[in-house]
């Protein structure tokens, strides 16, 4: 805080008892007396004692903190869950159902680790959505109200006013003040960019298509998740360039077709989305599953610093900073991705999901990605038609697309990490590879090596490391709690496209 050091902002919360304020750590006000301050991990932790957003440096208006991917324990899983919207659509006992306790012993440990209960995270995460879309679209605010999960005007109106201590109105209107000054600074040579917010271009309400600015934290690779999912896309669903990507998605609301593009630079990455979707509620959802899709609030100067303290790994860290691991929109859909890839090429994996969505998923556009990649339950029920190859293989596809459809197993990111796994071991045909390749993607676990993986043992070798998985796992000790990212630099030095 002192330091003003931005790398921070999103990480934790300063509150500014003497002001009735609280910032984010980077916040260019003079800085408070230390007895005055107090630090909190979420803005709903700041409401609850009474503060309210600093007006200066909008600290609601980051990238979120990396610590909800990097931790495993309840109130980070719950906290995805918030981030998603499930408790606008199923309210706190459907959260509390899906991580396995009572709604009152997850409202205590949340207000005992956060500094507040579900509710008023939700909250908070509804008022930051909100602000969002007011500050930059004309949408009317009573859509603005709906979109962000309000179920009401009345509700919308008072939460604004307690948390910014302004008008939906009010907000909007500094916000044009702000715009106005900041295309007078682009003038100047510096020509200071805006990444201070969730940043929500326009949105065209008759054509339902929303455009999205979803800021990330630098160093950003974004040319290798965009060379990642160019090199795994499908057929109908995707449609991939060197830096845009396309694709259709099942969201709570209904279908959206979906387009990705890096912009920003170096100094001020980000993705801009843009999205045709079936209801303006689905906005949150879609938001946090992009960021969980481009790792975009991972700690990126934290993780080179620790790998490139390794020689075999410094100048990979160096020619590509800011690696990431690309996540996932669908953990159904990654599930099978992952079972027909297991021990073949991508290009085979691709022309068998290619065969696979345009025969058993649903048309929703006119499009070149204008088809949903088929549900658990049409693969269940037809996928012995189309699915082809070893007749093992084939039953394990049927039987998770079977126990996907029950509930029986469940893959999805509030899963705790190591009972995902051992869920997914517990499966005739499923291996220590796919278990690890899963957790990685759709948990965002951290420190996943996956040392029986070929072809990253073959990265391995490139750089001068043991390429045995039990050598490779004792030399990779020490890359923890990051073997994720070092598995991705591994895979890069291989030239892999898994």
């Amino acid at each position: 805080m002192q330091a003003r050091d931005a790398r921070f902002d999103g990480q934790f919360i300063t509150g500014v008892h003497s002001t009735g304020i609280y910032c984010r750590p980077s916040c260019p006000a003079v800085l408070p007396k230390a007895t005055n301050v107090s630090f909190y991990l979420t803005a709903a932790a700041a409401h609850e004692a009474g503060l309210r957003a600093c007006k200066r440096c909008l600290p609601d208006a980051v990238p979120g903190s990396p610590q909800w991917d990097l931790r495993d324990d309840l109130a980070a899983r719950a906290m995805r869950l918030i981030a998603d919207g499930v408790v606008e659509r199923e309210g706190v006992p459907g959260l509390a159902a899906r991580l396995g306790y009572t709604s009152r012993h997850l409202t205590r440990v949340l207000t005992a680790e956060l500094g507040a209960g579900p509710l008023a995270l939700a909250r908070a995460h509804r008022a930051q959505t909100a602000r969002a879309l007011l500050t930059s679209t004309a949408l009317p605010a009573a859509d603005v109200a709906f979109a962000s999960g309000f179920g009401s005007i009345r509700q919308f109106n008072d939460t604004i006013r307690a948390v910014y201590e302004r008008s939906p109105l009010e907000l909007r209107l500094a916000a044009r003040v702000r715009q106005r000054q900041r295309e007078r600074d682009r003038g100047s040579e510096r020509q200071q960019l805006d990444t201070e917010r969730l940043d929500i271009e326009q949105l065209d309400t008759e054509a339902g298509v929303v455009h999205l600015r979803l800021p990330a934290r630098p160093p950003f690779d974004a040319a290798g998740v965009f060379e990642w999912l160019a090199a795994r896309a499908v057929d109908g669903v995707e449609v991939a360039g060197p830096d845009r990507f396309e694709r259709t998605l099942r969201l709570p609301g209904g279908p959206a077709l979906v387009r990705f593009a890096a912009t920003g630079g170096d100094a001020v990455p980000a993705i801009d989305v843009e999205a045709k979707l079936s209801s303006l509620a689905d906005l949150p959802p879609l938001v946090a599953r992009v960021r969980r899709l481009f790792d975009l609030d991972a700690d990126a100067v934290a993780i080179d610093a620790a790998l490139a303290a390794d020689p075999a790994l410094a100048a990979s860290v160096a020619a590509t900073p800011g690696m990431r691991v690309p996540g996932c929109l669908d953990p159904h859909e990654l599930v099978f991705r992952a079972l027909i890839g297991q021990q073949v090429s991508v290009k085979s994996a691709r022309t068998t999901l290619s065969r696979v969505a345009a025969e058993l998923g649903e048309r929703v556009a006119s499009t070149a990605a204008g088809v949903l990649f088929p549900t658990a339950a049409a693969i269940a029920e037809s996928g012995a038609e189309v699915l082809r190859g070893p007749a093992t293989r084939v039953r394990t596809i049927l039987d998770v697309a079977r126990r996907l459809d029950s509930g029986e197993l469940v893959v999805a990111p509030e899963r705790e990490r190591d009972e995902l796994q051992a869920d997914l071991l517990a499966v005739p045909g499923i291996g220590p590879w796919t278990a690890g390749y899963l957790a990685m993607r759709v948990t965002r676990a951290p420190d996943v090596l996956l040392t029986g993986d070929l072809a990253l043992r073959n990265g391995a070798a490139r750089l001068g490391l043991p390429s045995t998985p039990s050598a490779l796992e004792a030399i990779g000790a020490p890359w923890a709690p990051w073997r994720s990212y070092a598995s991705m630099h591994l895979w890069r030095a291989a030239g892999a496209k898994i």
